[in-house]
């Protein structure tokens, strides 16, 4: 497998969604599906914490041969890190960072809004939307909340996409 293996976001999406995994897309991923430009190398998802969703989630990163993925450390030396991927690992980790063979995904527990409160994937899923991606229906999290993580989260790169996303959201807000 490549260093950064560019992801097939549709076949780690049709896993989850195989799987029955309760999930909505944030971050970069759902910027695009929101109509914005900039490209992005992983899904970045963020999971209802059940337990019966993480036992579908682990599965799920079974069947991808998922390890974690961690900075400065070679494919090899990931790969061999004795993690176990199973519920309890999942409910223990408020962000994993996982290498597929489908391509990067980041797992998150929960998300900010504006002021900094954290949002779990039940406060997110009233405004979310479905969107279509080559046959697979994957829900996304809304334009206002990934802006409002981009702008809480305050990184070079998310600085970089607010000028797009908050045009993005302007013109819908116009265009109902």
């Amino acid at each position: 497998m490549p260093e950064d293996p560019e992801a097939d976001l549709v076949r780690l999406a049709e896993v989850l969604d195989r799987h029955g995994v309760e999930y909505l897309v944030v971050g970069g991923v759902a910027a695009r599906a929101h109509g914005a430009s900039r490209p992005t190398q992983d899904l970045d998802c963020l999971v209802r914490r059940a337990r019966e969703n993480l036992e579908r989630l682990a599965e799920a990163l079974l069947e991808l041969h998922a390890h974690l993925r961690v900075s400065g450390l070679s494919e090899e030396e990931m790969a061999a890190l004795p993690v176990r991927v199973d519920a309890e690992t999942l409910a223990r980790a408020e962000l994993s960072t996982w290498r597929t063979d489908a391509g990067d995904l980041d797992l998150l527990a929960d998300i900010p809004d504006r002021q900094g409160t954290r949002q779990k994937y039940e406060d997110l899923l009233a405004r979310s939307s479905r969107i279509d991606a080559d046959g697979v229906s994957i829900r996304v999290a809304s334009l206002d909340d990934v802006i409002a993580s981009k702008e809480w989260a305050g990184r070079a790169k998310d600085r970089e996409a607010l000028p797009e996303l908050k045009e993005l959201a302007r013109r819908d807000r116009e265009n109902p």
